[in-house]
Protein backbone atom coordinates (compact mmCIF):
# COMPACT_ATOMS: atom_id res chain seq x y z
CA UNK A 1 0.00 0.00 0.00
CA UNK A 2 0.83 3.20 -0.20
CA UNK A 3 0.27 6.63 0.50
CA UNK A 4 1.37 10.01 -0.25
CA UNK A 5 2.31 12.91 2.61
CA UNK A 6 1.82 16.64 1.57
CA UNK A 7 3.88 19.18 4.17
CA UNK A 8 2.03 22.02 5.37
CA UNK A 9 -0.19 23.50 2.69
CA UNK A 10 0.29 27.40 3.01
CA UNK A 11 -2.70 29.99 2.25
CA UNK A 12 -5.23 29.71 -0.74
CA UNK A 13 -2.23 30.15 -3.11
CA UNK A 14 -0.78 26.76 -1.91
CA UNK A 15 -4.33 24.98 -1.47
CA UNK A 16 -4.61 26.10 -5.76
CA UNK A 17 -1.56 24.84 -6.57
CA UNK A 18 -1.95 21.54 -4.71
CA UNK A 19 -5.50 21.16 -6.25
CA UNK A 20 -3.90 21.66 -10.09
CA UNK A 21 -1.19 18.98 -9.39
CA UNK A 22 -2.63 16.06 -7.28
CA UNK A 23 -4.52 14.02 -9.59
CA UNK A 24 -1.33 13.78 -11.24
CA UNK A 25 1.23 12.71 -8.44
CA UNK A 26 -1.63 10.68 -7.44
CA UNK A 27 -1.04 8.80 -10.42
CA UNK A 28 2.41 9.38 -10.48
CA UNK A 29 2.95 7.15 -6.98
CA UNK A 30 0.13 5.34 -7.15
CA UNK A 31 -1.35 6.38 -4.39
CA UNK A 32 -3.97 4.80 -1.75
CA UNK A 33 -4.17 7.31 0.96
CA UNK A 34 -3.55 11.05 1.08
CA UNK A 35 -2.89 12.53 3.95
CA UNK A 36 -2.37 17.10 3.86
CA UNK A 37 -0.88 19.17 6.67
CA UNK A 38 -3.79 21.90 6.72
CA UNK A 39 -2.92 23.60 9.71
CA UNK A 40 -1.84 26.75 7.53
CA UNK A 41 -4.26 26.21 4.77
CA UNK A 42 -6.51 29.53 5.54
CA UNK A 43 -5.11 33.01 4.35
CA UNK A 44 -2.78 34.13 7.36
CA UNK A 45 -2.72 30.65 8.62
CA UNK A 46 -4.99 28.52 11.03
CA UNK A 47 -7.86 26.48 8.65
CA UNK A 48 -11.10 27.34 8.25
CA UNK A 49 -14.49 25.65 6.41
CA UNK A 50 -12.89 27.26 3.53
CA UNK A 51 -9.65 25.56 3.41
CA UNK A 52 -10.52 22.10 4.98
CA UNK A 53 -13.20 21.71 2.36
CA UNK A 54 -11.21 22.49 -0.65
CA UNK A 55 -8.63 19.63 0.66
CA UNK A 56 -11.64 17.48 1.28
CA UNK A 57 -12.73 18.13 -1.98
CA UNK A 58 -9.38 17.20 -3.78
CA UNK A 59 -8.76 14.18 -2.10
CA UNK A 60 -7.36 14.18 1.62
CA UNK A 61 -8.63 10.92 3.74
CA UNK A 62 -7.15 12.86 6.39
CA UNK A 63 -6.28 16.62 7.66
CA UNK A 64 -3.34 17.14 10.16
CA UNK A 65 -2.88 20.31 11.91
CA UNK A 66 -0.05 21.43 14.89
CA UNK A 67 0.63 25.08 16.26
CA UNK A 68 -2.73 26.47 14.58
CA UNK A 69 -5.16 23.97 15.02
CA UNK A 70 -6.98 26.85 16.89
CA UNK A 71 -6.23 29.70 15.23
CA UNK A 72 -9.74 30.49 13.72
CA UNK A 73 -13.08 30.76 15.85
CA UNK A 74 -14.77 28.15 13.64
CA UNK A 75 -12.41 25.77 14.85
CA UNK A 76 -15.05 24.11 17.29
CA UNK A 77 -17.57 24.02 14.55
CA UNK A 78 -15.02 22.40 12.16
CA UNK A 79 -13.49 19.31 14.61
CA UNK A 80 -17.18 18.86 14.85
CA UNK A 81 -18.19 18.70 11.19
CA UNK A 82 -15.15 16.74 10.18
CA UNK A 83 -14.04 13.45 11.17
CA UNK A 84 -10.73 13.45 9.09
CA UNK A 85 -9.90 16.93 10.30
CA UNK A 86 -7.66 16.24 13.60
CA UNK A 87 -5.06 18.16 15.98
CA UNK A 88 -2.43 16.82 18.09
CA UNK A 89 -3.30 14.84 20.43
CA UNK A 90 -1.28 15.81 23.07
CA UNK A 91 -3.56 18.71 23.73
CA UNK A 92 -5.17 18.45 27.24
CA UNK A 93 -8.26 16.11 27.70
CA UNK A 94 -11.40 18.00 27.44
CA UNK A 95 -10.02 20.31 24.20
CA UNK A 96 -12.34 19.84 20.88
CA UNK A 97 -11.05 17.49 18.15
CA UNK A 98 -9.70 14.34 18.00
CA UNK A 99 -5.56 13.05 17.64
CA UNK A 100 -6.47 9.63 15.75
CA UNK A 101 -8.36 9.00 12.72
CA UNK A 102 -8.36 5.53 11.74
CA UNK A 103 -8.88 5.21 7.71
CA UNK A 104 -11.28 1.94 6.69
CA UNK A 105 -9.65 0.61 3.55
CA UNK A 106 -11.65 -2.50 3.35
CA UNK A 107 -9.10 -5.27 3.67
CA UNK A 108 -7.02 -3.44 6.57
CA UNK A 109 -7.27 -0.36 7.92
CA UNK A 110 -4.87 3.00 8.47
CA UNK A 111 -4.54 4.89 11.27
CA UNK A 112 -3.05 8.03 11.55
CA UNK A 113 -2.08 10.16 14.62
CA UNK A 114 -1.09 13.74 14.83
CA UNK A 115 1.18 15.19 18.01
CA UNK A 116 2.83 18.08 18.48
CA UNK A 117 6.54 18.45 19.96
CA UNK A 118 7.30 20.89 23.02
CA UNK A 119 10.70 22.25 22.53
CA UNK A 120 10.33 25.33 21.44
CA UNK A 121 6.57 25.22 21.12
CA UNK A 122 3.40 25.89 23.63
CA UNK A 123 3.81 23.55 26.78
CA UNK A 124 1.39 20.75 25.93
CA UNK A 125 1.36 17.09 27.44
CA UNK A 126 4.26 14.88 27.03
CA UNK A 127 4.50 13.63 23.39
CA UNK A 128 6.49 10.97 24.26
CA UNK A 129 4.05 9.90 27.16
CA UNK A 130 0.83 10.99 24.91
CA UNK A 131 1.79 8.54 22.13
CA UNK A 132 2.30 5.36 24.24
CA UNK A 133 -0.76 5.48 25.53
CA UNK A 134 -2.71 6.08 22.04
CA UNK A 135 -0.59 3.42 20.69
CA UNK A 136 -2.45 1.11 23.02
CA UNK A 137 -6.14 1.96 21.99
CA UNK A 138 -5.14 1.33 17.79
CA UNK A 139 -5.54 -2.08 16.78
CA UNK A 140 -4.09 -1.98 13.30
CA UNK A 141 0.00 -2.43 12.39
CA UNK A 142 -0.58 0.43 10.09
CA UNK A 143 0.36 3.28 12.01
CA UNK A 144 1.37 7.16 10.40
CA UNK A 145 1.95 10.07 12.35
CA UNK A 146 2.22 13.47 11.72
CA UNK A 147 4.97 15.40 14.37
CA UNK A 148 4.33 19.02 14.43
CA UNK A 149 7.52 20.32 16.34
CA UNK A 150 10.06 22.77 16.09
CA UNK A 151 13.31 21.13 17.18
CA UNK A 152 14.86 18.67 14.44
CA UNK A 153 16.50 16.66 17.88
CA UNK A 154 12.61 15.70 19.11
CA UNK A 155 11.49 14.89 15.62
CA UNK A 156 14.62 12.12 15.57
CA UNK A 157 14.43 11.38 18.84
CA UNK A 158 10.90 10.74 18.70
CA UNK A 159 11.46 8.42 15.32
CA UNK A 160 13.87 6.29 16.63
CA UNK A 161 11.44 5.71 20.00
CA UNK A 162 8.71 4.81 17.39
CA UNK A 163 10.94 2.30 14.93
CA UNK A 164 9.57 -0.44 14.77
CA UNK A 165 6.22 0.57 16.20
CA UNK A 166 4.79 2.50 13.57
CA UNK A 167 4.33 2.88 10.16
CA UNK A 168 6.03 6.08 9.30
CA UNK A 169 7.12 9.28 11.46
CA UNK A 170 6.91 12.31 8.89
CA UNK A 171 7.79 15.79 10.67
CA UNK A 172 5.84 19.15 9.85
CA UNK A 173 6.28 22.91 10.96
CA UNK A 174 9.77 24.27 10.47
CA UNK A 175 8.27 24.04 6.17
CA UNK A 176 11.61 23.51 4.34
CA UNK A 177 12.22 19.97 3.19
CA UNK A 178 14.95 18.04 5.30
CA UNK A 179 17.83 15.38 3.42
CA UNK A 180 17.09 12.71 6.18
CA UNK A 181 14.55 10.35 4.37
CA UNK A 182 15.18 6.69 5.38
CA UNK A 183 13.32 3.35 6.50
CA UNK A 184 14.87 3.42 10.13
CA UNK A 185 16.36 -0.52 11.52
CA UNK A 186 13.36 -1.63 12.68
CA UNK A 187 10.94 -0.79 9.59
CA UNK A 188 9.90 2.71 10.35
CA UNK A 189 10.17 4.89 7.78
CA UNK A 190 11.11 8.56 8.83
CA UNK A 191 11.39 12.20 7.36
CA UNK A 192 12.28 15.03 9.63
CA UNK A 193 9.80 17.82 7.70
CA UNK A 194 8.27 16.76 4.58
CA UNK A 195 8.37 20.40 3.73
CA UNK A 196 5.77 23.10 2.81
CA UNK A 197 3.14 23.51 -0.53
CA UNK A 198 3.23 27.30 -0.96
CA UNK A 199 4.82 30.11 -2.70
CA UNK A 200 8.43 29.01 -2.62
CA UNK A 201 10.08 32.63 -3.17
CA UNK A 202 9.17 33.31 0.31
CA UNK A 203 10.46 32.96 3.96
CA UNK A 204 8.38 29.52 4.79
CA UNK A 205 5.14 31.41 2.65
CA UNK A 206 5.61 34.71 3.60
CA UNK A 207 6.68 37.64 1.17
CA UNK A 208 10.29 37.53 1.93
CA UNK A 209 10.78 41.37 2.71
CA UNK A 210 7.85 41.50 5.91
CA UNK A 211 9.98 38.56 7.09
CA UNK A 212 13.50 40.24 6.64
CA UNK A 213 12.30 43.35 8.36
CA UNK A 214 10.64 41.84 11.42
CA UNK A 215 13.20 39.86 12.31
CA UNK A 216 15.89 43.10 11.94
CA UNK A 217 13.44 45.84 13.47
CA UNK A 218 11.69 43.71 15.84
CA UNK A 219 8.74 45.73 15.17
CA UNK A 220 5.67 44.26 14.97
CA UNK A 221 4.27 43.22 11.17
CA UNK A 222 1.55 41.63 9.54
CA UNK A 223 2.65 38.63 7.06
CA UNK A 224 1.55 39.01 4.27
CA UNK A 225 1.51 35.35 1.79
CA UNK A 226 3.82 35.90 -1.18
CA UNK A 227 2.54 36.16 -4.60
CA UNK A 228 5.45 34.14 -6.22
CA UNK A 229 5.06 30.81 -8.16
CA UNK A 230 4.15 27.45 -5.93
CA UNK A 231 5.56 24.40 -5.46
CA UNK A 232 4.37 21.08 -3.91
CA UNK A 233 7.05 19.11 -1.27
CA UNK A 234 5.61 15.96 0.29
CA UNK A 235 6.91 12.25 0.79
CA UNK A 236 5.46 8.92 -0.62
CA UNK A 237 5.65 6.04 1.99
CA UNK A 238 5.38 2.02 0.31
CA UNK A 239 4.25 -0.09 3.28
CA UNK A 240 3.12 -3.57 3.70
CA UNK A 241 -0.10 -3.67 4.95
CA UNK A 242 0.41 -7.02 7.16
CA UNK A 243 2.92 -5.88 9.01
CA UNK A 244 2.71 -2.30 8.96
CA UNK A 245 6.87 -2.18 7.91
CA UNK A 246 7.80 0.41 5.61
CA UNK A 247 9.19 -0.47 2.21
CA UNK A 248 10.83 2.72 1.07
CA UNK A 249 9.70 6.30 1.79
CA UNK A 250 10.40 8.60 -1.08
CA UNK A 251 10.86 12.71 -0.59
CA UNK A 252 9.94 14.90 -3.64
CA UNK A 253 9.23 18.29 -4.87
CA UNK A 254 6.78 19.24 -7.85
CA UNK A 255 7.27 22.72 -9.45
Amino acid sequence: MKLMFIGDVVGAAGCRFLASKIKELRIRYETDILIVNGENSATGNGITGVSANMLTQLGADVITTGNHAFKRHEAQKLYDELPHLIRPANFPEGVIGRGVHILDMGRTSVAVVNLMGVTYLEPLDNPFTVIDGVLKTIDTPNIILDFHAEATSEKKAMGYYLDGRVTAVIGTHTHVQTADASVLPKGTAYITDAGMTGPEESVLGVEKELAISKLRFRFPTRFVEAQTPCFINGVSVDFDEKTGRARSITPFIER
